[in-house]
């Protein structure tokens, strides 16, 4: 049990950032599925915008309470933290705007979730939140959306498989992405030029990003450089049955998984190795398909790293707060497959797939069932406090959940 959840609070969670496109999602899921006792609130810069999200959401929320709070003030921030037991927040970028408040969850106690793709990030609240949030047993997790709950979950759910079965730890292991329907998110464009403007101003956090291990508390506990893991180059593979290439968001979810692996003391395996591809299917344009995707990406991060090329990218991408229409959200969709063989040969997959836009639609729902599962099925979760991973912070609960709410999650022994 946490400190937030002996202190009196008067509300039970806050969903920060409820005007935005995530957040006015997010709001619309707890409305339409949190029990009618939850004390939730919507907090944001704009009493008047927040009082639009709410009465949108219908008479489930009529009686939400409405809190000003700017993400750069620190008295605001904290006076939230204080208030309620769970934090949700969806104001990114995170670099920009996210570490008063995780800082301040740490201090008070109380459990946060976030959406954030961003190495440097997560790194940085490790380095300065994880001691505070073990002492007051506060819960940071982040990457609680599309990054990184697929992955994280996959790996977990796999291990514990294994584990039941007798039949040893996870050695190589890869996640696929066999289809992904939806919109660009605009707030995934501003935390890759936030990253893009720090990296700009400190070339020493290059290394932080090129190293797979970057997350990882324990890094001198980590394979030395070698072959490096997260390299995907394009491919036929016949186990997939398809030509595959690189993932966009590879970069940021293996590391999560890793510290997930590092923060069990490495119970997944001391030999297990991660990766991510995504397939691209298996007719003859499949190779090019590949080959544009990964000049694409590549060319977006070298643009967002220069200033000139930035600003012509700035007229082009979708700004912060955008979002795919309805439709889109309602007609995506993802599926992920992750294979792993164990120390003793058996070989194991789990399958993961939802309906909805996955940067969108899929991650209110995954945030949204995050946020109920702190608060209403402690009893189940892992014994935990700290800077945390939805695997580490919440577990296999998540995955029940998520399941309830209309996911495919399966694990099968190959």
């Amino acid at each position: 049990m946490t400190a937030a959840a002996l202190v009196p609070r008067d509300l039970d969670l806050v969903v920060f950032g409820a005007t935005g496109f995530a957040g006015r999602l997010v709001a619309e899921h707890l409305a339409q599925n949190a029990p009618a006792d939850l004390r939730i609130g919507l907090a944001g810069r704009s009493v008047e915008r927040l009082d639009d999200v709410r009465r949108a959401l219908g008479a489930a929320a009529e009686a939400w309470p409405l809190l000003v709070v700017d993400a750069g003030d620190h008295g605001q921030v904290s006076e939230l933290a204080r208030r309620t037991r769970v934090v949700v927040t969806t104001v990114g970028p995170y670099l920009r705007y996210g570490m008063p408040l995780v800082q301040a969850c740490a201090e008070s106690g109380t459990d946060y979730l976030d959406l954030t793709g961003e190495v440097l990030f997560v790194r940085d609240s490790l380095e300065r939140c994880a001691e505070p949030a073990r002492a007051t047993c506060a819960r940071i997790v982040h990457s609680c959306g599309f990054d990184s709950v697929p992955s994280d979950l996959a790996v977990l759910l796999l291990a514990e498989r294994a584990r039941e079965d007798g039949a040893g730890a996870l050695e190589d292991t890869a996640m696929v992405v066999r289809s992904m329907r939806g919109g660009i998110s605009g707030g995934t464009i501003d935390s890759a030029r936030a990253m893009a403007e720090v990296v700009s101003a400190d070339r020493s956090q290059v290394a932080t990003l090129l190293d797979p291990y970057a997350l990882s508390p324990h890094r001198e506990a980590e394979p030395d450089a070698g072959p490096h893991p997260d390299a995907a180059p394009i491919r036929y593979d016949a186990s997939v049955g398809a030509w595959v290439g690189p993932f966009v968001m590879a970069t940021f979810n293996t590391r999560v998984v890793r510290l997930s692996n590092a923060l069990q003391s490495w119970a997944y395996g001391r030999r297990f190795r991660y990766r991510e591809v995504m397939a691209y299917g298996a007719d003859a344009l499949a190779p090019v398909r590949a080959a544009a995707a990964s000049v694409g990406v590549a060319g977006a991060v070298l643009g967002l790293a220069f200033g000139p090329t930035r600003a012509l990218l700035d007229r082009v991408l979708p700004a912060p707060g955008q979002g795919p229409d309805e439709r889109t959200r309602r007609q995506g969709g993802f599926v992920t497959e992750t294979r792993t063989t164990t120390t003793s040969g058996a070989v194991y997959r789990c399958v993961i797939e939802a309906s909805g836009d996955p940067g969108y639609q899929a991650t209110s729902v995954m945030l949204g069932e995050s946020a109920l599962a702190l608060l209403l099925d402690r009893d189940r979760l892992p014994r935990a406090a700290g800077v945390l991973t939805p695997a580490t912070g919440i577990g296999s609960v998540l995955a029940d959940r998520l399941r309830a709410a209309g996911f495919v999650i399966e694990v099968t022994r190959v």
